[in-house]
């Protein structure tokens, strides 16, 4: 127990470091998607390739078309050749309603998440599909 939260640690960190590489000012989110104990993705929130790299309009709104980090990884294992069913998803802020059912329909079995989002619809339709989900403290 004590050896898998030094992982759970180790791999929020490892978030919260790739979370610095999204080009949002509002909110910037890092996730790692990991498989016996591997990374085999990783993502951050931002607009999608070959966009400009502003995620906020002039009056500060997050644009539409941004992608959450966990879309974002979801999606990058997706185009490799790996799986991500029975993964654990680390992620600095707790999922939304839309990347909850990425991340059911994608087979990740856990989510560890370091920051409480102030809507729990995503964490409440994960415990739904009964995906563990921990708030790591």
């Amino acid at each position: 127990m004590e050896k898998e939260k030094k992982f759970d640690r180790s791999y929020l960190e490892m978030a919260a470091v790739w979370a610095k590489n999204s080009y949002c000012q509002r909110r910037q989110v890092g996730a790692i998607l990991v498989k016996d104990r591997m990374i085999i993705s990783d993502g951050y929130n931002g607009t999608p390739s070959g966009f400009e790299n502003v995620c906020e309009d002039e009056n500060g709104v997050t644009k539409p078309y941004v992608l959450h980090a966990e879309a974002n990884a979801i999606t990058k294992v997706a185009k490799s050749s790996n799986s991500s069913l029975g993964a654990t998803l680390y992620v600095t802020a707790s999922p939304c309603l839309e990347c909850a059912k990425l991340i059911i329909q994608a087979g990740i079995t856990r989510v560890v998440y370091s920051e409480e989002y102030r809507i729990t619809d995503g964490v409440d339709l994960l415990r739904r599909a009964g995906i563990q989900v921990e708030k790591f403290e």
